[in-house]
């Protein structure tokens, strides 16, 4: 329980600060990073001594598991969430309660406002959210078996890809290698994109079959559990065209400069102009019409933004995935993503899969 007992002091600073006493934290993923529960339909009150979690008698036994010494309020059947929430509050005779207004719903907020007439309801914003852009050392190691289970499912696909195997088909066998090396499953429906769907930054896997195509692009993650992984990785089941050579190249240096710039201090507009540069110079600045990355843990898409309208500094802990692409209607898209810790020396890449073009061609 160290790691969440640290976690909920350094929010009670937090809370300190914007001069409130409790936060009811009813973001679920707000919720499993403060205590490490994975349940669902719970609150956790933090107060200037403590956590208490709200939930129901379908969670009491997996709380004691996940969960030991955390207080517990425990609704009765019949009774409802609002009313155990309006009953602790109460009891602690609490004058002002801050509300994650990111994710509490305008009925919620409207029937506690009215439960508790003489109780002040603050929003508050992203405030464990910005608790959780920088990882401790528990979280990092997770991300590192996620990146780890993310690369031996995708060896055991690319081994056994066939050209008569469809999209559809690679992609639910991915799935299906991510849990036979220990992971919950995928950190999101895994994109796979053969030749001219590549193009479709979010492309969803379709009866296509791969060997129809020269190339196709490999977007996956795993989940470990709690934290994820995101990788996107090009494989070659034809030739390597001229035109195919020359675009890889633009990315995979793209990426190599933007990974060379990640740095505590650097802004994240500034990595994110790295690759750009590299790939405008080349001509094909429109065609890279997205962010260069987003920050990974326990979603696949947390802070911090890697795009050029971001000036936040990166910082020691921080873990973002780094995936330049360049997407040409009709030919195809090209996209090499990696996961990268920001260190107090500069950065560390945390997945290992290859990506030089040599390395991409399947047998």
């Amino acid at each position: 329980m160290g790691d969440y007992q640290a976690r909920g002091e350094r929010l009670r600073h937090l809370l300190r600060k914007a001069a409130l006493e409790p936060l009811l934290v009813t973001a679920p993923t707000n919720v499993t990073y403060l205590t490490g529960f994975t349940g669902a339909d719970s609150y956790l009150l933090v107060t200037p001594h403590g956590q208490i979690m709200l939930s129901d008698p379908r969670y009491t036994t997996q709380l004691e598991q996940e969960c030991p010494g955390l207080d517990l309020e425990i609704r009765r059947p019949g009774s409802t969430m609002l009313e155990r929430v309006v009953q602790v509050v109460q009891r602690g005779r609490f004058g002002r309660l801050g509300i994650e207004a990111g994710s509490m719903r305008v009925g919620l907020f409207d029937a506690l406002g009215q439960a508790l007439p003489a109780v002040e309801l603050v929003r508050t914003f992203e405030l464990v959210e910005r608790l959780r852009v920088i990882k401790d050392r528990d979280e990092i190691g997770r991300i590192r078996r996620a990146a780890w289970q993310a690369r031996r499912a995708f060896e055991v696909i690319r081994a056994g890809l066939r050209p008569e195997q469809s999209e559809v088909r690679v992609a639910a066998d991915l799935e299906h290698q991510l849990r036979l090396f220990g992971a919950r499953g995928a950190s999101f429906p895994p994109i796979v994109a053969a030749g001219p769907r590549a193009a479709l930054p979010h492309a969803s896997p379709t009866q296509a079959l791969i060997g129809a195509h020269d190339f196709t692009l490999v977007d996956w993650g795993a989940n470990e559990g709690l934290y994820v992984s995101d990788l996107t990785r090009i494989l070659v089941v034809g030739r390597i065209s001229p035109k195919l050579q020359k675009i890889y190249g633009v990315v995979l240096r793209a990426q190599a400069a933007a990974i060379d710039a990640i740095r505590p201090g650097a802004s994240a507009a500034q990595v994110d102009e790295a690759a750009r540069r590299v790939i405008a110079r080349a001509g094909y600045g429109d065609a890279f019409a997205h962010g260069l990355g987003h920050g990974i843990g326990l979603q696949v898409h947390e802070a911090p933004r890697l795009a050029r309208d971001q000036n936040a500094a990166l910082k020691p802990g921080m873990v973002v995935t780094v995936e330049p692409g360049i997407y040409l209607p009709g030919w195809g898209g090209i996209r090499i993503e990696d996961d990268v810790l920001v260190t107090r020396s500069g950065h560390e890449v945390l997945t290992a899969v290859p990506k030089q073009l040599d390395e991409c061609v399947v047998a």
